[in-house]
């Protein structure tokens, strides 16, 4: 019951993500992905860190902080920075697509460091969601716009940062607490991101914006960054993270629908047919017997 808990949590933190894939791609005409990215976290940190004070968090303790730090540092500012640059070269659709090969990147992290044994049903559950992400998407692949390869070439790449932040995670999180981890890995990330957009000058976009698009930032920091990865952390500390990776199938469908609708990206009938394959694989991944 635990790990249908935490497989839950997956599912509505994948939907916050992929729905913050469209609001990215919204903004990306108005700040680069360092700028995009401070907006994700340093909001993001703000709702956390008062929740997680308020609540008495466990934080990490002090021989984990370094651990804590890089895993901070090589999700929360290294990955995202890749991310919000596939975004401008590709489709959120399609960058969806090139995120949501995480849980076969996870199980292979994750069976090379010896942490999470990899088993048919777990795999067939892994390639059932993931084939059904891909040919729900399939229709509009020869309609990509132009050098779209690099987006999903980045995004592909980057995606190695989250499979080891979900492998090795939850040895810090058992040890603190959910909260207090991501809060922690949130800052370390936050205040990189920050130094790195003053150096730059990249903070400088955010004074042009309208309100229209401080809505969607305080969205995408908060929704998209804050509520999405705290439900993250939660499902890690609950299931196995091939399991809690396998949900990521369920992204580009939710980015796919919100895209719809900022961007008027096409939804067609493969698109449900694709999630209905996705919830299929969720089921066969989650119900095999220990």
């Amino acid at each position: 019951m635990t790990e249908w808990i935490g497989v839950i949590m997956a599912v509505v933190s994948s939907c916050l993500g992929g729905s913050a894939a469209a609001v990215t791609r919204y903004l990306s005409p108005n700040a680069d992905p360092v700028a995009l990215a401070i907006l994700r976290w340093g909001i993001g940190f703000l709702c956390v860190l008062p929740i997680a004070v308020t609540l008495g968090a466990r934080w990490p303790q002090r021989r984990d902080w370094p651990g804590v730090a890089g895993l901070g540092a090589s999700f929360y500012a290294l990955f995202f920075i890749f991310y919000n640059l596939a975004l401008t070269y590709t489709t959120v659709a399609r960058a969806c697509l090139a995120l949501s090969t995480l849980p076969l990147q996870t199980m292979v992290v994750g069976a090379l460091l010896r942490i999470e044994r990899l088993t048919f049903r777990k795999s067939l559950g892994v390639g059932i969601a993931m084939l059904g992400a891909a040919a729900a998407l399939a229709s509009g692949l020869s309609e990509a716009p132009a050098g779209a390869w690099r987006g999903e070439l980045i995004m592909t790449g980057a995606v190695l940062c989250m499979a080891f932040y979900n492998v090795r995670s939850r040895p810090f999180i058992d040890r603190s607490s959910a909260l207090g981890f991501v809060t922690a890995g949130m800052g370390v990330g936050a205040a990189m991101l920050i130094a790195l957009g003053l150096a730059t000058g990249s903070v400088m976009a955010l004074r042009d914006f309208s309100a229209t698009t401080w809505i969607a930032s305080v969205y995408l920091g908060a929704g998209g960054g804050a509520l999405s990865f705290v439900l993250w952390v939660m499902a890690l500390q609950r299931a196995s993270p091939t399991r809690v990776a396998n949900t990521m199938a369920v992204n580009p469908i939710a980015g796919g629908l919100l895209a719809s609708q900022l961007m008027d990206e096409p939804i067609t009938a493969d698109l449900l047919a694709g999630l209905a394959a996705v919830g299929v694989g969720i089921w066969v991944a989650t119900t095999e017997r220990r």
